[in-house]
């Protein structure tokens, strides 16, 4: 716990010298679509409830993969939701953009500012008064924290940090549900992960960081009296996925002919992860936000203790990453290129395993999609979607 506290107090630190530079890129990307009675109205609109007994959502990352979704979910139910997405290019934003046009056919309103500018936040707490949040607005991916470890303090703590600094002001405080991750297990070899395991020794910076979201979200619960639940999401895949995960690049690569990159762990062990379907995902969140308490703080001071919840969402079935080059291989009905590698120090795990006996006693959270038929869906989306070029320089639609 010592070494945590150090952990935090560099983070801070971290976050406090990156204001400056944050400020700027906070005026290039948020004011573009902030401000303006057509731009209060949408909001309204967007966040009107149309069940009985139904909430107000604020979505964090509501352009991204899980976040889209869940929206998607909650609109279609009768909830009102307002999105927030700073549409960023850690991958492609036309993708993010697609997704934004699904919600918008749904009167979805997404509004395109970062979590970091208190202002917009303020604002759309103004206008509306949430009874949830669901913070799913993350910088996601394990290796491109050596690329780029600032993006994930701007995003991971900072962002985090302004978001709650809101809640807790907020009258009434919402309920906040928020996406860990399950790289907190980090070196943890003892499997399947529990909710009670360690998860002091993180094997690459997005891990930290997700782990430092643990301990402030806790804080917050504390001293502010804000209900939160935790998920720790287990590589979650799918139709309208995010193009950096494996399943998704090998898709890619497959269909073009270009090889793809498999890695090996210690011994020539295969790499496995506990792949877990959106729509499993989906309902694990949507259950999160149904047995949510209330928060029991009153203009940014606790009233009473409020509930801290942290439950893992996964599909409980590891499988190996050559069992998932063969379901594609069979889907795609194309022979993969496979260069075969051992892993690099890059912060990667050799496995992930989700028990998940919490979730399916308190939450009722029961993942049905086995790998080859969520593979299957997600391979017809991704045709539909872009097509195919076949390496030839030949355009193959679907």
């Amino acid at each position: 716990m010592f070494l945590w506290a150090l952990f935090l107090i560099a983070l801070t630190a971290s976050y406090l010298s990156f204001i400056a530079s944050g400020n700027r890129y906070l005026h290039r990307t948020s004011h573009r679509s902030a401000g303006g009675l057509h731009w209060e109205k949408q909001i309204r609109s967007s966040a009107q409830i149309r069940r009985k007994n139904g909430f107000s959502v604020l979505v964090t990352g509501a352009g991204g993969f899980v976040g889209t979704h869940v929206s998607l979910a909650l609109n279609k139910r009768g909830d009102g939701v307002v999105g927030i997405d700073n549409f960023n290019d850690y991958y492609d934003p036309s993708l993010k953009k697609s997704r934004r046009n699904i919600l918008r056919s749904k009167n979805v309103f997404i509004v395109e500012g970062d979590i970091n500018d208190q202002r917009i936040l303020a604002k759309l707490f103004e206008i509306v008064k949430f009874t949830h949040v669901m913070h799913l607005a993350a910088q996601a991916g394990v290796r491109y924290a050596m690329e780029n470890p600032n993006s994930y303090v701007h995003s991971n703590i900072a962002g985090l940090v302004t978001l709650l600094e809101q809640c807790k002001s907020a009258n009434p405080q919402p309920a906040i549900v928020w996406a860990s991750s399950s790289s907190v297990y980090g070196l943890n070899d003892k499997v399947p992960f529990s909710e009670a395991d360690r998860t002091d020794q993180p094997a690459s910076l997005y891990a930290a960081t997700k782990k430092a979201g643990e301990e402030i979200t806790h804080t917050y619960n504390h001293i502010y009296g804000l209900s939160i639940t935790g998920l720790r999401f287990f590589t979650v895949y799918g139709p309208w996925g995010r193009p950096d995960m494996a399943y998704f690049s090998f898709t890619r690569n497959i269909l073009q002919g270009k090889p793809i990159t498999v890695f090996r762990g210690k011994n020539g062990m295969d790499l496995a992860r506990d792949f877990t379907y959106i729509d499993d995902i989906v309902k694990g969140c949507v259950a999160s936000l149904d047995t949510a308490s209330k928060s029991t703080g009153l203009g940014g001071k606790k009233k009473g203790p409020a509930p801290y919840r942290i439950y893992n969402l996964g599909n409980t079935s590891p499988v190996t990453v050559p069992v998932l080059v063969g379901i594609l291989e069979k889907n795609l009905k194309i022979k993969a290129k496979k260069n075969v590698v051992d892993m690099p120090g890059n912060g990667d795990v050799p496995f992930t395993h989700a028990n998940i006996s919490l979730a399916q006693r308190e939450l009722g959270y029961k993942p049905t999609m086995d790998l080859p038929t969520g593979l299957k869906k997600f391979v017809k989306w991704y045709l539909s979607y872009y097509g195919y070029n076949d390496g030839k320089g030949n355009s193959v639609n679907s």
